[in-house]
């Protein structure tokens, strides 16, 4: 029997991920995943953000065992639990006290387009607007809500209904340099003869992961930040990819000028991987009714153990957070030096923290070094609304060496795909 049998035969054709890195994956530890055949592929996806701290990290995987082995209560959907008392705690004590933040924590279903759903209807319900304005090249989720506001063209598609309620802005740097594009959704609603609704909220991103690694500028953040105090909209922000670390402080908005009204996270709050998503609202636009918003997987007691120990690596006493900006400086290089062996211009470093990648100004060559890459023992998606940008998003815990290594391996897989280099660069790379 072939080893895709099953999955062909029987599991849907919406598979995807798959299709780019077609293994049998067996198990895996730290930034090493195996296939059922022994063969070895470091990580440069991390479950799409998922599992930042690595995978089976020994310390938060020691907390699970103890509280499987202990009858812990496994699924609680709203019902007060032990172990959601004291992630609450922690998070409070660990994130939320430090930074200043007075947010309340709703658990949605445990998915990050859970989280954005119930952030867009809370902001509708608080504000009595309907629009909301989100920007060009986002990505918030895939179901219906937040697939209006993702501007992705073959996931919007994929609605097969019209995607309303949503008025489209223009990212920072969208239109190029010197445009700056904060004016222009500036000048759209305070200039009279717009045409525009006030909205209910502004939804955005700080980096954007799916949509091309495209940062935003603290300047731009903090524009867009008043404007929506200034017209009395909630200014949401999407921390499901930047959240957790990935932008090298835990959320990505840190430094960065404004206090998002409602903060959307998921992925790597659950530790390892384990399904959890919460939206913190700011006091006072907590105006839910009991059981307004709910969902059978928000009690996920597994996740708030794993979570609660994984929030032990932003414990003031560890030097996790500092070990972070030594990492982002890692990847910088080894991409610069990667885009080096390029001709001028032909691929561009993109990105901030342990989410960054390269830029090519052909999809096809960032399609083809993903996959020779993967040939090579490397596991590094696309992304971009042409797929034209290779992204490298490493667990947080990587050691230097394993990175090391995973670059060697995807400039393999580039020596492999591209018949741009320049000629004395080739040796560079074997």
């Amino acid at each position: 029997m072939n080893k895709f049998s099953v999955f062909a035969e029987y599991e849907s054709n919406v598979r995807s991920y798959c299709r780019s890195f077609p293994k049998v994956f067996d198990r895996a530890v730290g930034s090493v995943v195996y296939d059922v055949e022994g063969s070895e592929y470091i990580d440069f996806f991390a479950g799409a953000g998922a599992v930042n701290y690595g995978h089976n990290n020994g310390h938060v995987v020691d907390s699970i065992m103890r509280y499987m082995r202990g009858d812990g209560i496994m699924h609680s959907l709203d019902f007060h639990t032990r172990a959601k008392q004291e992630f609450i705690q922690k998070f409070v004590d660990v994130i939320l006290k430090p930074r200043h933040l007075r947010h309340k924590m709703q658990f949605t279903g445990p998915t990050g387009t859970n989280a954005v759903e119930a952030a867009l209807k809370l902001a509708r319900k608080v504000t009595g607007r309907t629009q909301v304005v989100a920007f060009t090249n986002a990505f918030h989720g895939v179901s219906l809500g937040a697939l209006a506001a993702t501007a992705n063209k073959s996931k919007r598609k994929a609605g097969y209904v019209p995607l309303h309620y949503i008025t489209r802005m223009p990212y920072d740097g969208f239109l190029g340099d010197g445009i700056n594009t904060a004016e222009i959704v500036e000048g759209m609603y305070r200039t009279a003869g717009a045409g525009l609704e006030v909205p209910a909220a502004f939804i955005l991103e700080t980096v954007q992961g799916e949509g091309g690694l495209n940062v935003a500028s603290s300047g731009w953040l903090s524009r867009i930040g008043k404007l929506a105090n200034d017209l009395g909209a909630l200014l949401i922000v999407d921390e499901v990819q930047t959240g957790c670390g990935r932008t090298g402080k835990f959320f990505g908005f840190e430094e960065m000028g404004i206090e998002p009204d409602i903060i959307c996270l998921s992925k790597s709050l659950g530790g390892i991987g384990l399904p959890i998503a919460v939206n913190l609202i700011k006091e006072g636009l907590d105006q839910w009714q009991p059981g307004e918003h709910n969902g059978t997987f928000r009690g996920n007691n597994l996740a708030f153990v794993a979570g609660s120990a994984a929030l032990d690596y932003w414990d003031s006493a560890s030097p996790f957070p500092e070990e972070l900006s030594l990492k982002e400086e890692w990847i910088t290089e080894e991409l610069k030096a990667t885009a080096a062996l390029f001709s001028e211009n032909a691929v561009e470093v993109r990105g901030k923290g342990m989410l960054q990648g390269l830029a090519f100004k052909s999809p096809q060559l960032a399609s083809d070094v993903s996959r020779l890459g993967f040939d090579e023992g490397v596991i590094a998606e696309t992304c971009g609304p042409d797929n034209e940008v290779l992204k490298i998003m490493p667990a947080l815990t990587i050691d230097q060496a394993t990175l090391q290594e995973g670059f060697r391996r995807l400039r393999k897989g580039i020596m492999r795909a591209s018949a741009h280099l320049h000629a004395e660069n080739w040796a560079k790379i074997a």
